[in-house]
Order: C-alpha cells, then structure tokens, then sequence
C-alpha cells in the first residue's frame, strides 16, 4: 500500500476502532503575558475573524501575536494620557 503525502511528510496515524485518526500537534509557542488589551482582541479575533484566530493558533505565533497587540494597544494608550494631561494643563494654567 503506498504512503499517503502526510506519512512521506513524516506524519503518523493512530488507530481508533476502525478509523485512522492522524497525530496533529499545535507547535509549541513561547508563553508571554497577554494584558486586557490583549484579552480583547483574542475575543474580537474568536468572534469576528475566526480563520485569522485558527491559522495564528495552529501556526503556534498566537500567543506572541497578542502580546505584541497588548503591547502597542497600552503604549498608544499611555500616549494619549500623556496628551490629556498636557492638554488639561494648558487649560488650567
């Protein structure tokens, strides 16, 4: 019986009663601290954009995706504080 093109790429198969059932992992991915901006758009990517959620998941960048996202989100966030700030000044003084 010839190999299938996912056993020649290395893949292997498990048996479940009659079926073969393929043995796919998710790739490992380094674990970085995902703030509440970042927790908002994992949820807008679930809700909203489920291919771009399973292709970042499945090609194991997910986790970094969200920690870069969380960390722009919080420094334009600062950003704008610090304008505020400055603006309330000038009106005060």
């Amino acid at each position: 019986m010839a190999k299938s093109l996912f056993e020649q790429l290395g893949g292997t198969y498990r048996k479940e009663s009659d079926y073969l059932i393929p043995c796919l992992t998710v790739p490992a991915e380094e674990e970085q601290p995902i703030g509440t901006w970042g927790q908002r758009h994992l949820d807008y990517l679930k809700q909203y954009r489920k291919v771009t959620y399973t292709n970042l998941l499945t090609s194991g960048r997910l986790n970094t995706y969200l920690a870069d996202i969380d960390r722009q989100a919080q420094e334009c966030f600062e950003r704008l504080i610090e304008g505020m700030k400055q603006a309330q000044g000038k009106r005060n003084a």
